[in-house]
């Protein structure tokens, strides 16, 4: 079930993000996550984060900032292919007309997701930060 995350949440949503970045993006040094995770905790209570969980476990998160941009989409792993993350975009699609994300190249399964839920790529483009070229992708209704 999709709920609205509340702070109470935060070390359950935290591990998840670092979980699945380190396995998502192999090609990225570990320590990057770990260096970026206190940023991205304080972070996180400032944009719309909801959580699909299902009897107490967290199974997933998206989470929206300035009202469009997709900072982040996560399912465990072992949940992986349950529709959970179709789920929360479609559940975010019907809260904003334009959805907006950034996505490695090599990240080639999220790519597909993305694809498979009417996203387009907008441009080519190096992440400022990793040096790594990733794609921006948008959504219009």
């Amino acid at each position: 079930m999709i709920k609205q995350f509340t702070i109470s949440k935060i070390d359950n949503v935290m591990k998840i993000w670092l979980e699945e970045n380190i396995k998502a993006h192999d090609y990225i040094s570990e320590y990057y996550w770990m260096e970026n995770y206190d940023s991205v905790k304080r972070l996180l209570p400032q944009s719309e984060v909801h959580i699909y969980e299902e009897g107490n476990e967290i199974k997933g998160f998206i989470g929206i900032v300035d009202k469009s941009y997709i900072a982040g989409l996560f399912v465990l792993y072992q949940y992986h292919c349950n529709g959970i993350g179709s789920k929360l975009v479609e559940k975010c699609k019907q809260n904003y007309p334009l959805l907006r994300l950034d996505v490695y190249a090599k990240n080639l399964k999220a790519i597909k997701f993305y694809k498979k839920h009417g996203f387009i790529i907008e441009k080519e483009k190096e992440n400022e930060d990793t040096r790594k070229t990733e794609y921006s992708m948008v959504w219009k209704l």
